[in-house]
């Protein structure tokens, strides 16, 4: 009778056994360390995850900037497995930290966008800092064409900008003076500036929402340092209220600086192989086709098709400015300190 027992039991225990070297292992979890401003459908994540086995976890870090700095501070025993939202204004700093592996970015991402990545970092999406300018306003009176425009007696005390010590389109803004006039030209406008009581505030929100007049905020100035972006943005969050946005775009000479988004596989990533696989993932077409109206940037892949708001009401400038981004990295600082010390003392 034991011998029986003893021998069912054994039975159970193989069954047992068997069962769980049969189950499909769970899950692996897969990081992904972004700013603050990063978005995606939860159905676009669903279906890398289900087609993976993987569980997605977007670990938001402040500011591009902010989050760049946590990057490179765990360098050696990353905190994630993938960075997204590194820019252009920050490019040079990452490369000099040497936190990324070299990747292969795909044939789909056109060459201009791949410029000084030095083959680690991928191009996810791209939009331009822009002056805007709230129609009702400029309705009796020419908008500005140019930054030299807002220097004019008409345009006084009409501008509020972020300051780019604090604010990612506030820096992209000050780098789009220096590549007009140059440096230490750029200090010379923005003293003139800060002489035509132009209104600095600490980020765009503010700026946007509680000084422009043009947004829902209905502040006091009619002009403010947003994106190129910003007309799709309006019309669509209105929920069918507007049919055309109360904004308008300043594209002309040196008014808008191109942002660029990058994103890369940390050095000493613990899941590697599905870091790149999700790396792949957003320059395919079904997360691209995402980005417009979730982070209102244009997607890097140009065989995403663009929403019908973006198509009607976005505005593309014919020639942003741009800098080299060794260029913006060896001089940052100082350019920051001497636009603290000229429009701020």
């Amino acid at each position: 009778m034991k011998k029986q027992w003893l021998y069912g039991l054994l039975i159970v225990l193989v069954a047992s056994m068997a069962a769980v070297a049969c189950a499909p292992p769970g899950p692996r979890a897969l990081t992904v360390m972004t700013h603050d401003s990063f978005d995606v459908s939860e159905a676009v994540v669903a279906e890398f995850e289900q087609s993976n086995n993987v569980k997605l976890n977007f670990l938001k870090s402040g500011d591009a900037g902010s989050a760049l700095n946590k990057a490179i501070l765990s360098k050696g025993n990353p905190l994630a497995d993938v960075f997204f939202g590194v820019d252009n204004t920050f490019m040079g700093r990452a490369l000099e930290a040497d936190i990324f592996e070299a990747s292969t970015s795909p044939a789909s991402v056109p060459e201009n966008l791949m410029a000084y990545t030095q083959g680690k970092l991928t191009p996810v999406d791209y939009g331009d800092v822009c002056l805007n300018y709230d129609k009702a306003y400029f309705k009796s009176i020419a908008p500005p064409q140019s930054l030299d425009d807002l220097l004019k007696p008409e345009y006084k005390g009409l501008l509020v900008v972020e300051n780019p010590a604090t604010s990612s389109p506030g820096l992209a803004f000050l780098f789009a003076t220096i590549a007009q006039f140059g440096d230490p030209g750029y200090l010379e406008f923005w003293k003139a500036l800060r002489a035509n009581d132009v209104k600095v505030v600490d980020g765009w929100e503010t700026a946007y929402y509680t000084d422009f007049s043009g947004s829902s905020g209905k502040g006091p100035r009619p002009i403010v340092v947003s994106y190129a972006s910003s007309p799709p943005f309006e019309v669509y969050f209105s929920e069918g209220k507007l049919t055309e946005p109360p904004t308008g775009v300043v594209v002309g000479p040196g008014a808008c600086f191109r942002q660029i988004e990058y994103v890369g596989v940390l050095k000493g990533a613990k899941n590697r192989d599905l870091a790149f696989k999700f790396v792949d993932y957003m320059l395919g077409v079904r997360f691209q086709e995402d980005i417009p109206l979730k982070m209102f940037m244009y997607p890097a892949n140009p065989s995403a098709q663009l929403p019908e708001v973006f198509i009607q009401f976005a505005v593309k400038p014919l020639a942003p400015a741009t800098l080299d981004p060794e260029m913006i990295q060896k001089n940052r600082e100082v350019w920051l300190e001497r636009w603290i010390e000229a429009v701020l003392r």
